[in-house]
C-alpha cells in the first residue's frame, strides 16, 4: 500500500489507510482486539492502544521486532527511519541489521504498535510508556534519560555551570543552555574532543555505565574522577546520592547502538546427529507400543478403583511412588502417564463419598481400538493439553506442592510450545535430531523473555543484580523433547513420520520466523544494495493458526495410518517352559493376554514378557470361574510347545485342594469333611489371630469376616473357597470399578481464540460501515444527535426520509434498537416500505435485511462523496 498524500495525525487514520486484508491480519494476530466487534476503526484504534492489549502484542514479538520497538521508545517521538537505522544499525551500519529491519517495522506496523510513515515513524504511546526507560522501570536497551529529561529539576543557575564547564557559552535561560548541552553530546567530532580530556578513571566509570543500568550511586564528597564527570554534564544527579549517565553520552560511547547485541536473523536449530529416516520410525513405534502398554499397565491397576483424591485434590505423594514402583518407571515419568491418561479422558474421579479415581468408560472404548488409533488418541490428547506434568512436585505462588491430578498444573502456553518445538523438528531434514540448547535459543528469539531491565549499579562496584531460573518457555520446550520421545512422537531425538502428520499439513508448514530456512541458508543481499524506504508491502511470514478440531482429528488420523504397518502383530500363542513360565515373544491378542494375566504373574518385561505360574496365580484362575480342565485345554490351545509336565501337575493340585474348605458366615465359619485338617489348623499358631473355635466335628467359627478368614488360611497354606448362604461355591471374580461418564479437561486457553476466515470478513465488514457512519458527513436536512450518538427523528421524518431514499437510492445511517434493547448503527440503503417495515441492504451485515420502523431511532442522509 503507498502513503497516503496526507500524513495519518493519529492510529484511527492510519488504519483507515489500509485496505480489508491488513485489517483482518491485525484482528487475526491480535484476537483481544474483537472481544467484542469495534464499532468503527477510531474505536478499534483506542482498544489497540489500551495496556493490556499493548502488553500482550510485544510479549508476542520475535526478539528483533522487540528490540527494534524498544529503540523506537528511546528515540525521538516522531522518529525518521533512518534515525532508526542508526539506533539498530549504529555508526558502522550493520548490514545484517539494515537488512533485517524493514520486516521488524512491518511487523510492528502490522501489529499497530508503529503507525505513521517512514519519515515521522510513531510508537503507540502505550508501548512508549511501557518500553520508555524511567529510574523505577528501566529501559531493556540500558539508556537513561536524555538531557532534557535529568535537567528538568536542576536550578538555572547549575545549569549554566555544566554549560560552562564543558566549554560552551553560556546563555540566557535554561531551554537553550539544555539545548547546547544536547547539540554538543549528540555531536561526534566534538564530543570526541571533550572525552579526550577525560581523565583516565573518568572514563572508566562511564564505560561501567555505558550498557546499563545507567544509574550509580555517588556520595556526598565525590571522588575527582566522578567530581569531573558531573561538572560537565556527562552524569547528572537525579536524586540524593545518585547519578544517571544522560542517554546523548551513552549513544555516543555506544557508536549510535541502542542495544549492546542486535539479532536480526532467528538462530538456526543445529542437527547433533543424522539417521535413517526407517530407524527414526521404528523406534518411535517401539516407544508408541511401549506407551501404550504403559497406559494400558496403570489403567489395569486402577482398574478395581485406584488411589483415594487428597481433599485439596490430586495424588498424595505415596500413591505416586507406589504408581511409579508398579509401572517401574521414575516417579515424574509416572506423573506425565497418569497426568496424559487423565487428559485423553481415560481416568477421572468417581465423585463418590470416599472419591477415588479410576478409569472411565471412554477407557473401555479406547480398548477397543486398534493399537495405531490408541496411539493417535494418547498424541493428540498430549499435543493439546495445557496441564503440564513436569510440574509435579514444585510449588505454586502459596508454596503448595503441585501433584499430580491436582489443581495448579495448567499452562496456556504449553500447546503452542509443542506444536512449535515440533515444529522445529519438522524444519529439519528427515532423521536429523537437533540439539536442545539450539532449540531453546530459537524459541528464546521468537519469544524473547521480558524481565525488568539490569538493577542498579554502583559507579565503584559491580551489578547488583542476578539472572533468574530458566524461563517456563524453555522449560515447557524441555519436557516437550523428552516427553515426545516416550509418546513415540520421535525416534532418536527426530522427528517420526507419525509425529509429523500429527502436526498436519499447517503444523509443519515454513519457518515462521522468515529469516533463515532448517539448514541455515538466507538470501542476504549484499551491503551495499540499496534499500527501499517504504516497506509496506513486504509482509512477513507468520506462524500457522493452530488447527480446528477437525483438522487436528483429520491430522491424527493420518498418523495412525502411517504408525499401524510398523507395530508388531499381536500374537495367538506363547511358549510354556518346564520351569513354570511362559513366554510370549510379542504383544499378545487382547483375550489371551487377559487370560495370562489372572492365570499367571508377570516376572518380567521387555522384548519379551515372561510369566510365571504360581499356586496361587492358579488359584485366582479358578476363583475367577475356570475349572482344571478349562486351563489345560486354553494352554493346550495357546502354546506352541507341549504343556509340561510340572504345570499340569500344579494345576491338577491346586485344583484337587480348591474348594475343599468352605467359608460362610458366622460371623465366619470353617466347614471340612474331614475333621483332620481342621484339627491342623485349629493347631496352628498362626490361626490364633483368626479365632477359632470348633462348633461341630466337620465345623469351626470364626470372628473374623469372610474375606479375612479366606486371606489367613491362604496365608497358612490351604485354599479355601468361599460358599453361599445355600452351600453353592461363591466364584469371585474381580469387578472394574468404573466413574460415571467423565469428558476429558479442557484446556485452558491462551488469550482469546484466534478468529475464523468467516468471523473475520463479519468483523471487517462491520468496522467498516459503522466508520463510514461515524466519518461521512451528513445532510443539514436530518437532525442528528451530537457527539457520534444515535440519530434522533420523529416517526413521520423517519418514514418520509425512507420513502424518499427509496426512489433516489440514497444510503442511509439510522439508530437501530434490538427486541433486546440492545442500541446499534448501521448504513442501509432502503429497498422497499411497507406495512411498517423496511427492507433494505445492510451494508454493515452486506445482506438484505427487514428492520421495524418502530425500532428505528432516528434516520440521517449520508452526504456524498
Amino acid at each position: 500500500m503507498s502513503t497516503p498524500a496526507t500524513p495519518p495525525r493519529s492510529l484511527a487514520e492510519a488504519l483507515r489507510t489500509r485496505d480489508d486484508t491488513s485489517l483482518a491480519a491485525l484482528l487475526r494476530s491480535r484476537p483481544d482486539l474483537i472481544t467484542p466487534v469495534p464499532t468503527d476503526l477510531t474505536q478499534l484504534a483506542t482498544r489497540a492502544g489500551t495496556r493490556g492489549s499493548v502488553v500482550r502484542a510485544l510479549e508476542r514479538l520475535d526478539r528483533f521486532a522487540l528490540q527494534t520497538a524498544e529503540a523506537l521508545a528511546v528515540a525521538a517521538d516522531p522518529a525518521s527511519y533512518d534515525e532508526l537505522v542508526g539506533l539498530m544499525a549504529g555508526d558502522a551500519r550493520d548490514a545484517a541489521v539494515v537488512h533485517a529491519l524493514p520486516r521488524a517495522l512491518t511487523t510492528l506496523r502490522e501489529q499497530a504498535l508503529v503507525w505513521g510513515a517512514d519519515d515521522r515513524l510513531r510508537l503507540v504511546r502505550t508501548a512508549r510508556e511501557l518500553l520508555a526507560p524511567s529510574p523505577q522501570h528501566p529501559s531493556p536497551t540500558g539508556l537513561g534519560p536524555t538531557v532534557a529529561e535529568a535537567t528538568a529539576g536542576m536550578s538555572p543557575g547549575r545549569v549554566q555551570e555544566i554549560v560552562t564547564a564543558a566549554g560552551l557559552p553560556s546563555t540566557h535561560d535554561p531551554v537553550s543552555a539544555v539545548a547546547s548541552l544536547t547539540k554538543l553530546f549528540t555531536g561526534r567530532r566534538r564530543m570526541k574532543a571533550l572525552l579526550a580530556r577525560a581523565p583516565e578513571e573518568s572514563l572508566e566509570v562511564l564505560n561501567r555505565l555505558v550498557w546499563g543500568p545507567p544509574y550509580g550511586q555517588v556520595t556526598a564528597e565525590p571522588a575527582a574522577r566522578l567530581r569531573w564527570l558531573i561538572d560537565r554534564g556527562l552524569l547528572l544527579p537525579t536524586a540524593p546520592g545518585t547519578v544517571v549517565l544522560p542517554r546523548e553520552v551513552a549513544l555516543h560511547l555506544r557508536a549510535g547502538r541502542a542495544h549492546r547485541e542486535t539479532e536480526p536473523v532467528a538462530p538456526v536449530v543445529e542437527a547433533k546427529a543424522t539417521h535413517r529416516p526407517q530407524v527414526v520410525d521404528t523406534t518411535a513405534a517401539g516407544q508408541a507400543y511401549t506407551a501404550l502398554a504403559t497406559v494400558e499397565e496403570l489403567l489395569k491397576d486402577w482398574d478395581e478403583g485406584g488411589p483415594t483424591v487428597m481433599r485439596a485434590g490430586g495424588l498424595s505423594v505415596r500413591d505416586l511412588k507406589r504408581t511409579a514402583v508398579a509401572l517401574d518407571v521414575a516417579e515424574p515419568v509416572a506423573a506425565f502417564w497418569v497426568e496424559l491418561a487423565y487428559a485423553a479422558g481415560l481416568l477421572a474421579s468417581d465423585g463418590n463419598a470416599d472419591e477415588r479415581y479410576a478409569a472411565t468408560p471412554a477407557h473401555d472404548e479406547w480398548l477397543e481400538l486398534p493399537a495405531a488409533q490408541r496411539w493417535a488418541v494418547l498424541a493428540e490428547a498430549w499435543l493439546t493439553a495445557t496441564r503440564t506434568s513436569g510440574l509435579v512436585g514444585g510449588r505454586d505462588t502459596k508454596e503448595r506442592t503441585l501433584s499430580a491430578l491436582g489443581p495448579g498444573l495448567d499452562r496456556s502456553a504449553a500447546p503452542e510450545v509443542r506444536h512449535r518445538v515440533l515444529g522445529l523438528l519438522a524444519g529439519l531434514p528427515e532423521g536429523a535430531s537437533p540439539s536442545a540448547e539450539s532449540v531453546l535459543a530459537r524459541l528464546r528469539w521468537e519469544r524473547p523473555v521480558r524481565g525488568a531491565g539490569g538493577a542498579q549499579r554502583s559507579t565503584e562496584g559491580s551489578p547488583a543484580g542476578a539472572q533468574g531460573d530458566d524461563d517456563l518457555r524453555s522449560r515447557l520446550a524441555r519436557w516437550t523433547l523428552g516427553e515426545a520421545e516416550m509418546l513415540g512422537v520421535t525416534g532418536r531425538g527426530a522427528l517420526s513420520a507419525q509425529g509429523r502428520a500429527l502436526l498436519g499439513p499447517r503444523g509443519a508448514a515454513a519457518d515462521p520466523a522468515g529469516v533463515v530456512d532448517p539448514a541455515g541458508a538466507t538470501d542476504h543481499s549484499g551491503p551495499g544494495d540499496k534499500l527501499p524506504v517504504h516497506h509496506h508491502h513486504h509482509r512477513p511470514p507468520t506462524p500457522p493458526d493452530p488447527l480446528s478440531p477437525a483438522e487436528q482429528a483429520a491430522a491424527s488420523a493420518a498418523a495412525a495410518r502411517l504408525l499401524a504397518p510398523l507395530l508388531p502383530e499381536p500374537l495367538d500363542h506363547v511358549l510354556l517352559q518346564a520351569d513354570l513360565t511362559a513366554v510370549a515373544p510379542g504383544p499378545l491378542e487382547r483375550p489371551l493376554a487377559d487370560m495370562l494375566d489372572v492365570l499367571a504373574d508377570v516376572e518380567s518385561k521387555g522384548g519379551a514378557t515372561v510369566y510365571r505360574f504360581t499356586p496361587g496365580s492358579v488359584r485366582r484362575a479358578l476363583d475367577a470361574g475356570r475349572s482344571a480342565s478349562d486351563l489345560h485345554d486354553f494352554l493346550t490351545a495357546h502354546s506352541r510347545t507341549p504343556v509340561p509336565q510340572p504345570l499340569a501337575y500344579l494345576i491338577d493340585d491346586v485344583a484337587r485342594r480348591h474348594g475343599h474348605l468352605r467359608i460362610g458366615v458366622a460371623s465366619a465359619y470353617v466347614r471340612c469333611d474331614d475333621d483332620a485338617v481342621l484339627s491342623e489348623i485349629l493347631a496352628d499358631k498362626r490361626s490364633a489371630g483368626l479365632r477359632l473355635r470348633r462348633i461341630a466335628p466337620t465345623v469351626l467359627a470364626a470372628q473374623a469376616d469372610p474375606a479375612a478368614l479366606l486371606d489367613g488360611l491362604r496365608a497358612m497354606g490351604f485354599a479355601p473357597a468361599a460358599e453361599s448362604a445355600d452351600g453353592d461355591v461363591v466364584i469371585t471374580r474381580a469387578h472394574a470399578h468404573r466413574t460415571p461418564p467423565r469428558t476429558a479437561p479442557e484446556p485452558v486457553p491462551d488469550g482469546p481464540p484466534t478468529p475464523d476466515t468467516t468471523l473475520l470478513s463479519a468483523a471487517v465488514r462491520a468496522i467498516r460501515a459503522g466508520d463510514r457512519a461515524s466519518t461521512t458527513p451528513l445532510k443539514t436536512t436530518t437532525t442528528t444527535s451530537p457527539n457520534g450518538e444515535l440519530p434522533r427523528t420523529s416517526s413521520a421524518e423517519t418514514l418520509a426520509t425512507m420513502q424518499a431514499a427509496v426512489l433516489t437510492g440514497a444510503t442511509l445511517w439510522i439508530g437501530y434498537v434490538n427486541a433486546e434493547g440492545a442500541a446499534s448503527q448501521r448504513v442501509i440503503a432502503p429497498i422497499r416500505v411497507e406495512g411498517g417495515f423496511v427492507t433494505a441492504y445492510d451494508h454493515t451485515a452486506e445482506e438484505t435485511r427487514t428492520y421495524p420502523l418502530h425500532r428505528v431511532t432516528g434516520v440521517a442522509e449520508l452526504a456524498e462523496e
